[in-house]
């Protein structure tokens, strides 16, 4: 058996995701294809445009046989979180042999190269990016300058990590090679409009263009050879239904929040120094919305991304300590299933025998087997706080469209045949 992982945001599932998932098993021979999916938010510091199970329904019927949601505490953090958890999920189901992203660069000897030496991190590296850190220089521009001054012969391909794609392939390269995992890395050439550009093209666009022309204009029609069918009759059905959810949706319950804990401050928060919380203490009675805030909040060194994860952090109460806890205790504790081939049962037995870490379908009886497990109060940790940002994005969809959605310990996992 031969299994092939992918790592996806689905935000919202588009042509290009349906070409990158039949390229893969073209490319790997493989018989499953298993998706670490995010939940309902995304790396951007966003709430995701439609649910994670309308996103793993659209999933599953384009070439997915599994889809497993990636704990919120990878799915909201920076690229290198981000990619370790999603690695280290893969790598603890056992069955997983190659993994396959794709990359505005295509070529994986050439990732593998920078992720490498981004991985073993030498003393001169690291002396040369404190360095280009303390002149005030973001951490990427940081980055690149410590690797070509340490590293000449990267000079001719430090280009390749202007592009996110290839940022984030290298993490998933960097992953992998920490961990010693078996897993193979593999690429293929990112088809289709740049991942940064918000203009819809003939029927390739990128999510960003998808997901803005349908917050500005509000005509689902204007994006329906853009996905696939299946996915169009899926976002036909939900539309303003529950659906869409953008960032500005979430202002009201993360001003909430960011008064409920102004006197404190907000430095327990994941990536949020203690100047960060001093600035969001001090410009808090400017609030008028989560974008201009972020806009207020940004900095030369703070992108607007940057700063929209830290304040889903706090809106998600998503902590320092529980994550360094995560990192340091191997990163995952579980796979929860959001959906699923009805034909996939090799695959889930395979994964039975040989997974180190127990496989969810249930959320009732989750307690009972992470206990038994081994796992306790960490597992579980994570596992409630999926569950509570769950709930936070289910209230908010309510909130907005009058529709009353199942409670998270009521959901099924999505089946297709």
């Amino acid at each position: 058996m031969k299994v092939v992982g992918v790592i996806a945001e689905y935000n919202p599932f588009h042509n290009g995701h349906k070409y990158h998932l039949e390229k893969i098993k073209e490319m790997t021979n493989a018989d499953y294809c298993i998706v670490i999916m995010s939940g309902n938010f995304v790396q951007r510091g966003a709430p995701a445009l439609i649910d994670k199970y309308s996103r793993a329904k659209m999933a599953l019927l384009n070439g997915a046989d599994l889809v497993i949601e990636l704990p919120v505490y990878y799915a909201t953090s920076s690229a290198e979180n981000f990619a370790a958890g999603s690695i280290a999920l893969l790598d603890r189901l056992g069955v997983v042999d190659t993994i396959c992203f794709g990359s505005e660069c295509g070529d994986i000897s050439v990732l593998s190269t920078f992720a490498k030496i981004l991985a073993e991190e030498s003393d001169a590296f690291t002396e040369a990016l404190r360095h280009n850190l303390r002149n005030g220089l973001s951490y990427p521009t940081a980055r690149n300058n410590a690797l070509t001054f340490v590293h000449k012969e990267l000079c001719e391909h430090i280009q390749v990590l202007s592009s996110p794609n290839n940022i984030l392939g290298i993490e998933y390269i960097k992953a992998l090679y920490r961990r010693h995992s078996s897993i193979v890395p593999m690429t293929n050439l990112r088809v289709g409009s740049a991942y940064h550009d918000t203009r819809l093209s003939l029927n390739k666009s990128s999510a960003i263009a998808i997901r803005q022309s349908l917050e500005q204009l509000d005509n689902l029609l204007l994006i329906a050879n853009q996905v696939p069918s299946n996915v169009f009759q899926i976002m036909e059905e939900h539309f303003h239904v529950n659906y869409p959810i953008y960032q500005q949706d979430i202002s009201l319950p993360l001003k909430y929040k960011l008064l409920q804990h102004q006197k404190q401050g907000y430095s327990q928060f994941v990536d949020i120094s203690e100047d960060l919380s001093d600035k969001i203490k001090k410009n808090l009675e400017m609030f008028t919305s989560c974008k201009e805030f972020c806009e207020i909040l940004k900095s030369k060194d703070m992108t607007y991304t940057r700063i929209s994860r830290c304040l889903l952090h706090i809106l998600l109460d998503i902590k320092k300590d529980s994550l360094q806890q995560f990192l340091s205790d191997d990163y995952v504790y579980y796979a929860r299933i959001l959906g699923l081939k009805q034909n996939s049962t090799d695959l889930l037995s395979a994964i039975k025998q040989k997974s180190s870490i127990p496989l969810l379908s249930k959320l009732a009886d989750a307690e009972t087997v992470l206990n038994s497990d081994g796992q306790g109060t960490y597992a579980l940790e994570m596992l409630h706080s999926d569950i509570f940002a769950s709930h936070v994005y289910d209230s908010v969809a309510t909130d907005k469209y009058h529709t009353m959605l199942p409670n998270e310990y009521r959901r099924q996992i999505i089946k297709v045949r």
